[in-house]
């Protein structure tokens, strides 16, 4: 769980830093800066991603009943259409 906390930590600070520079009201010296900032935090929950992608696996039955690790496939939901 520590990890997830660091993860919403670091995103929400991210946020932080594109809202002020979204804002404008800076100087280039200081927009720099919280740009650098924000492409460590991006690149830091994109490997974080990465890497809870990586662990998250599914076990299914084979044919002869043992169950085997089978990597997770995303399937975007779709709605169904009210009948």
């Amino acid at each position: 769980m520590m990890e997830e906390k660091k993860f919403e930590k670091a995103l929400e600070e991210l946020e932080q830093v594109v809202t002020k520079l979204e804002k404008g009201n800076l100087s280039l010296e200081e927009s720099l800066k919280l740009f650098e900032e924000g492409i460590k935090l991006s690149r830091f929950c994109n490997n974080k991603l990465e890497e809870a992608e990586r662990k998250i696996e599914i076990l299914q039955k084979n044919a002869e009943g043992k169950f085997i690790k089978k990597p997770f496939e995303y399937e975007e939901e779709t709605e169904i259409p009210p009948e």
